[in-house]
């Protein structure tokens, strides 16, 4: 029997020299390392500035107060995420709008989304679940079409004269649709470097942003950069390489950087970035071709006119139950065979539900929740664990057929 984990990090020699040699600089904090990541990663993303950070919470939350987000304003989420896209609207005082997902699909109801705009309304949080990117034409449509209901309340949201958009794209670094890369459709996007992402730097994130006109992005980056280190005017690797130790603190702010320790490790994964995803449609192709006969649904990570970061492979049971999923996780893991579930939906989460929101008011997304499981699918597995994955999947469920 084959012991198959859920998403180990796919880490090579490259990464392991490239912290070595940070280690060994006598500069492991926020410094060169870091600012290259930064370059590496707008270019990626085709964006003329990414900001690196702690996290893609601590992106989404200090985009939020740059906003000028706040208290009596509304943001709209989606229910069927993690609670990360949603906690960073209650962490600035805001108010968060939940929208249930379209029938049968994980995307929000863009039917719903629109009714839910109000004159409180500042910014809407697409998820880009699995790293599979939403439908950014529809959303912006309807942004376009409600912007007389918009008030702002700030100079950046004045720039805007719209509500905000602002991707949570924790899964979906790498990703591309209609010809655009996702970093560079949404007006804000907020990536996640965790360690169980295709891309890690073990944890932090980064923001990216379209050019918008009124806004600066020069002041932009500085403002984010006060917010990350205390509202400091100068950051340790200036004073150490200036004059003058002189600084100020302009702002009681925040503190989260990211590392240069963290930013080499980065470094390295962008180096192999096309390596990994190819391995992990390869193995989405795989997985598709195994399962396209037999009575289960599964994600769309490409076609002619996208392709996902292939993050998270998806299956749901038709017609099935909770109890049948969880019954098909347990023997899955007898096997050897790690799986995941992916997400409980908002409402069913106890910060949410004290905060009035119930799971009755969003049945598609509970109806997407209840028979949904998440496979292993990553770069560190050879083609041989993906056949292993698809063989015991088969034999689980043939046994399950049996019950």
């Amino acid at each position: 029997m084959k012991n198959i984990p859920f998403s180990p990090p796919d880490l090579s020699q490259k990464e392991i020299d490239a912290v070595v040699e940070v280690l060994k600089s006598g500069w492991i904090t926020t410094g060169p390392k870091t600012k290259a990541l930064e370059k590496g990663i707008a270019s990626r993303c085709d964006t003329d500035v990414a900001v690196c950070l702690s996290s893609q919470t601590a992106c989404a939350e200090m985009t939020l107060r740059i906003l000028g987000v706040g208290q009596g304003d509304e943001v709209i989420v989606p229910a069927y995420t993690y609670t990360a896209s949603a906690s960073v609207i209650c962490h600035v005082g805001a108010t968060p709008v939940m929208i249930d997902c379209k029938e049968n699909s994980y995307e929000m109801d863009y039917a719903k989304m629109e009714r839910a705009i109000t004159e409180r309304t500042k910014v809407i949080i697409p998820v880009d679940l699995a790293g599979v990117m939403c439908d950014y034409d529809k959303i912006f449509e309807i942004v376009e079409k409600k912007k007389n209901l918009f008030v702002p309340n700030s100079p950046i949201q004045d720039a805007y004269r719209r509500i905000i958009v602002m991707a949570d794209a924790a899964h979906a670094f790498g990703a591309t649709r209609n010809g655009k890369k996702c970093g560079a459709v949404a007006d804000f996007t907020n990536f996640s470097f965790h360690a169980v992402k295709n891309m890690t730097t073990a944890e932090g994130g980064a923001v990216t942003w379209k050019n918008h006109k009124g806004v600066d992005n020069e002041a932009l980056y500085k403002r984010y950069m006060l917010l990350s280190l205390h509202g400091q005017t100068k950051d340790a690797l200036a004073k150490n390489q200036g004059t003058s130790w002189e600084y100020d603190v302009v702002d009681t702010q925040y503190k989260c950087n990211m590392p240069d320790v963290l930013g080499a490790l980065g470094l390295a994964q962008l180096e192999r970035y096309d390596e990994i995803l190819n391995k992990r449609h390869k193995m989405i192709d795989m997985y598709n071709e195994a399962f396209k006969d037999m009575d289960i649904e599964v994600l769309n990570h490409h076609d002619e006119n996208s392709r996902s970061s292939g993050h998270l492979y998806f299956v749901r049971f038709i017609g099935k139950s909770a109890e049948y999923r969880n019954k098909f996780y347990q023997k899955m893991a007898e096997k050897g065979v790690v799986c995941n579930v992916h997400f409980k939906p908002l409402p069913m989460l106890t910060a949410y539900k004290t905060k009035g929101f119930d799971i009755i008011d969003y049945p598609n997304a509970y109806n997407m929740h209840k028979n949904q499981l998440t496979l292993p699918m990553n770069s560190k597995m050879s083609f041989e664990d993906a056949q292993y994955v698809i063989d015991t999947f088969k034999e689980v469920y043939a046994e399950m057929d049996q019950i």
